[in-house]
């Protein structure tokens, strides 16, 4: 799961990085309002955390920006100002979330994963599909109840197409959703062809029949 944090605070950014870190999630960083409107344009991001006094221009733009383009990113805003008004402008604009600054990592952690759990899975802890059960809080996974073990990258990609089942995903998307913004110095992607392979392979040697399809020049589709 790959989370933007946009802070110009190098210290709070750097702390709430390592605790998601230690959460399995891959975070990038923008300091600015330019940097951040730059992220947003290219890049696709599970959930965003969204400081709103950002050198260069209010957080609450970049929101706009966001629903302007219809991105279906979560949005949790993180901020000093914590008045009413504040709370209910981010959230009509459309924000999921909004917590007050200071706040507990642990409780950050929780709204991030509730936000993404609503957003892609249905809002339920346990996902059914066929013959696959996954428990997100448990990060484990049954085909036809016996348990299959995926590396941490595998599972990744697993929940990423089931997230987006029925939609096209493309190499430099998966590329991206892997290892963050260094895909794209890197010079091919072919590092996402063995993970799926090998977690195709996982999953159907257990049982599952191939639901994940090759759009040949194009990506991969979850079709279920």
């Amino acid at each position: 799961m790959k989370i933007l944090i946009i802070e110009d605070e190098k210290e709070l950014a750097q702390n709430i990085s390592a605790y998601l870190s230690d959460e399995n999630y891959l975070c990038e960083f923008a300091e600015t309002f330019q940097q951040a409107l730059d992220k947003i344009e290219v890049y696709n991001y599970d959930c965003i955390l969204l400081d709103l006094m950002l050198p260069g221009g209010d957080g609450l733009k970049i929101l706009e920006e966001l629903k302007k383009h219809d991105k279906q990113d979560g949005v949790i805003i993180i901020s000093a100002k914590d008045s009413l008004n504040d709370k209910i402008a981010g959230l009509q604009i459309g924000a999921d979330d909004y917590l007050a600054k200071p706040f507990h990592l642990s409780e950050l952690a929780a709204r991030i994963y509730s936000v993404i759990r609503r957003k892609q899975f249905g809002n339920s802890n346990i996902i059914k599909l066929h013959e696959l059960q996954i428990d997100l809080l448990a990060k484990t996974i049954l085909v036809n109840n016996e348990p299959v073990i995926l590396t941490k990258k595998e599972f990744d990609l697993l929940l990423l197409f089931i997230g987006n089942k029925n939609r096209v995903i493309s190499k430099s998307a998966l590329a991206e959703h892997l290892s963050g913004d260094i895909a794209d110095m890197l010079d091919n992607h072919d590092f996402v062809y063995a993970h799926i392979k090998n977690m195709k392979k996982k999953l159907v040697d257990a049982g599952y029949r191939n639901y994940l399809k090759t759009i040949y020049g194009t990506g991969y589709k979850w079709e279920a």
